[in-house]
């Protein structure tokens, strides 16, 4: 490790790893770093320890090795030799890619959802949709945030278009840490939970156009947003 390298992990609530059975110990890294990255308990810019991780964790470095390439492959990390590695900046142009290729298959899904839609699937969004609005009772927009993306999620599978999300859940891991921004005004997390009600409301009608437009405009939300973020949390991008 570089002497120099300031160990981010430090303020991290990083427990001891109970293996999930049929996950990898370096996929199980992999995906607690990832969500690190995306609550910015791991800001961007700053640098991690590989060995670090690996002891408050509880396994061996060869995992973390393993995360933490599966991470730079996403962007999420900038692995520099002989330097360590980095958590990379907000980058507001990958944002809007990812939010391009949501739009395209996200508003497909949708349409297809409006036109058919498995009825257990339906009735989990209520629930779903119960708990976003509990989250937003007690200001936990990380908790929010969970919701949101079981709330696409379940769109997706009951729509039987479980792979499409797959296509776009490591992308949109570039949003993710801008929508955790977002997530931190009450008032916008009362604006998404209507959006998606809007988008339910369509499906239910059967009304694929009207679907179509709900995604869409809750999808280009964050481009209105996003100037102000940027302006408030500048250290944090590019």
């Amino acid at each position: 490790m570089d002497v120099n390298e300031t160990v981010a992990t430090k303020s991290l609530n990083i427990e001891t790893l109970k293996i999930e059975t049929g996950e990898t110990t370096a996929a199980q890294v992999e995906r607690d770093l990832r969500e690190a990255i995306i609550r910015l308990d791991l800001a961007p810019g700053s640098r991690l320890s590989e060995q670090e991780i690996a002891t408050r964790m509880g396994v061996s470095r060869q995992p973390v090795r393993e995360a933490l390439i599966a991470l730079a492959k996403s962007k999420l990390v900038e692995i520099r030799p002989n330097r360590g590695t980095v958590v990379v900046k907000i980058s507001a142009r990958q944002m809007m890619e990812a939010r391009f290729v949501r739009e395209a298959i996200e508003v497909a899904v949708v349409r297809r959802a409006s036109d058919s839609f498995d009825s257990w699937t339906r009735s989990k969004l209520d629930g779903i949709l119960a708990r976003q609005k509990q989250a937003m009772a007690i200001h936990d927009h990380n908790a929010f945030r969970r919701e949101d993306e079981q709330f696409h999620i379940a769109i997706a599978q009951g729509a039987g278009c479980g792979l499409a999300w797959n296509a776009i859940s490591d992308i949109k891991a570039h949003m993710d840490r801008v929508c955790n921004l977002q997530l931190r005004n009450p008032a916008s997390i009362a604006n998404l939970i209507t959006q998606h009600e809007c988008i339910l409301a369509a499906i239910d009608a059967k009304n694929a156009d009207a679907a179509a437009d709900a995604m869409r405009s809750h999808l280009n939300g964050i481009l209105n947003d996003l100037p102000q973020i940027e302006s408030e949390n500048r250290e944090l991008f590019e």
